[in-house]
């Protein structure tokens, strides 16, 4: 059979400029949103006519940063500790045979930014820059299952960790200004939910960093503790 190739509809601009801390599964983080920009010609107004009255659409995209060559059959997902391994369609591992996601994400919208027409999306769990290939409404009476199980990932992950922020951190969120409340939002969610490899999540003590939103943000973890250190702009501005 011949080789299948497939051209992106457009690209994702998201706040995770990291595979590190960008969500495992979507709606996890719910402050986390993104513009979805269109390449020509799927970003023809008429062929997203009538759009607005989807809630939800599923996104299907690539995994760009995961070489194509490494995939194995099987795979250790953070939830199992990341020691224990299952077949890699037994899971929803990045490291697959075509590369391929599909995320169920929030619409908010079409919109022009810059002069490029979009979609605003919510509860991403994309890395920027993300190609996506195509999307679907999201329907409910045949895509939501109640009566589904899922084993052991029957329910979903506890944001119980605790997210706190020194003083430093404190005030270089003032700096933000109104995006402010939303930053702070963001980084609760993502570190809340404990971004780290499942190996080094057994780990009680630790010092981490990121870029996430535009922002350096470093951290220090203590006993199940998360204190937010530092948020320095990644431009080196700021006051």
């Amino acid at each position: 059979m011949p080789p299948v190739t497939m051209e992106p509809i457009g690209i994702i601009h998201s706040p995770f400029e990291e595979k590190f801390t960008t969500p495992r599964q979507p709606g996890l983080a719910s402050a986390a949103t993104g513009f979805l920009e269109l390449f020509p010609p799927c970003n023809r107004p008429e062929a997203w006519k009538g759009i607005e009255q989807y809630s939800h659409l599923w996104l299907m995209f690539l995994f760009h940063l995961v070489p194509r060559e490494e995939w194995q059959p099987t795979v250790r997902p953070p939830r199992l500790g990341g020691n224990e391994r299952v077949g890699v369609f037994a899971s929803r591992s990045p490291y697959r045979p075509n590369r391929i996601g599909l995320s169920a994400v929030k619409n908010h919208g079409m919109e022009t930014r810059n002069g490029r027409y979009g979609l605003l999306l919510g509860g991403i769990d994309m890395v920027d820059q993300t190609p996506v290939l195509d999307i679907k409404p999201y329907l409910p009476y045949t895509d939501s299952h109640p009566e589904a199980s899922a084993g052991r990932f029957q329910q979903p992950p506890q944001a119980l960790r605790q997210v706190r922020f020194d003083d430093l951190a404190e005030k270089q969120l003032e700096c933000l200004g109104e995006k402010n409340a939303k930053t702070r939002r963001l980084i609760e969610q993502v570190l809340s939910l404990d971004p780290r490899p499942g190996y080094r999540q057994r780990e009680k003590a630790g010092e981490f960093g990121v870029f996430l939103a535009g922002q350096n943000v470093r951290w220090r973890e203590e006993d199940g503790i998360v204190t937010v250190i530092r948020i320095d702009r990644a431009d080196k501005t700021g006051c």
